[in-house]
């Protein structure tokens, strides 16, 4: 018997292996929600806008009103916090690790994450708030 070989195709016969052939290649792939939280929230600090305060969803109010009544001090009063929401605004801030995805809000004039943060989970969706926010507060609740 003879040797059995392939027919050689052109070069340019548009043919492609089914190994190369939708593979996404790591700059194509989608990326993961915690990259999606990073890269949205670096933009809203740098850009270092602030928001109107759209309130506390009454959920998380109820939970950090409970906090509070157990370890008093450890954080600032969180209706005073929502006083200084009002009247300051509000602005992202990421954590000391900005990779690791921490970010929080924070009343405009204030720079203690410690005392003064929150989760942007915990804020209240409202339909006038702007986009990026929005997006921002559904990555993070998941």
């Amino acid at each position: 018997m003879g040797k059995f070989t392939r027919p050689r195709r052109p070069a340019n016969s548009g043919y492609t292996s089914f190994m190369s052939e939708g593979i996404p290649t790591h700059s194509e792939k989608e990326p993961t929600r915690k990259e999606k939280i990073i890269s949205l929230s670096a933009e809203l600090f740098e850009n270092n806008e602030t928001f109107p305060f759209s309130g506390i969803d009454p959920e998380s109010y109820s939970k950090m009103k409970a906090g509070e009544e157990e370890d008093p001090g450890y954080t600032t009063p969180i209706d005073k916090l929502v006083e200084r929401f009002k009247n300051e605004g509000m602005k992202v801030i990421l954590g000391k690790n900005p990779q690791s995805g921490n970010v929080y809000v924070l009343p405009a004039e204030s720079t203690n994450i410690e005392m003064d943060g929150i989760s942007p989970r915990q804020l209240q969706l409202t339909d006038e708030m702007n986009e990026k926010l929005k997006e921002l507060i559904l990555l993070v609740r998941g």
